[in-house]
């Protein structure tokens, strides 16, 4: 995993992942980790950041989407959500933004690989583009 540097502290955003992950040690831990893993595969040389007092951050030419954690659900926001094609139809919150769109997964819901692996390209393909959304 990428050690991108937090400004004002020692440990790096890789590592506070790992820590938040660990630290939940239950279902939320698995979700957020499945999510990570495919974030990486789907984009190679992605970068983790930790912003907004302990936000996983995940960015590639901008910011790519979140992965908050909730007592009753991940919450894996894209911050161009709108602009992306969804033809499975992952994104289930956030829906009335002009901008933002997220996928809630609670305990039992199982993230489909392929579909989200198509977002998180989408969206790096996005920022690339350079347009706002």
């Amino acid at each position: 995993m990428p050690n991108s540097k937090n400004n004002n502290d020692e440990a790096t955003a890789s590592e506070r992942i790992d820590a938040r992950i660990a630290e939940l040690a239950d279902w939320r831990g698995e979700k957020l980790a499945e999510a990570r893993r495919l974030i990486h595969a789907a984009l190679p040389g992605v970068t983790e950041a930790w912003k907004w007092r302990g936000v996983p951050v995940w960015e590639k030419g901008g910011l790519l989407c979140t992965g908050e954690t909730y007592k009753d659900k991940v919450k894996l926001t894209f911050a161009k959500g709108a602009a992306l094609p969804d033809p499975q139809g992952l994104f289930n919150a956030s829906l009335e933004g002009n901008a933002r769109r997220a996928i809630d997964l609670y305990k039992d819901d199982n993230l489909n690989a392929k579909a989200f692996t198509a977002l998180i390209r989408a969206a790096a393909d996005l920022n690339a583009s350079g347009k706002k959304k």
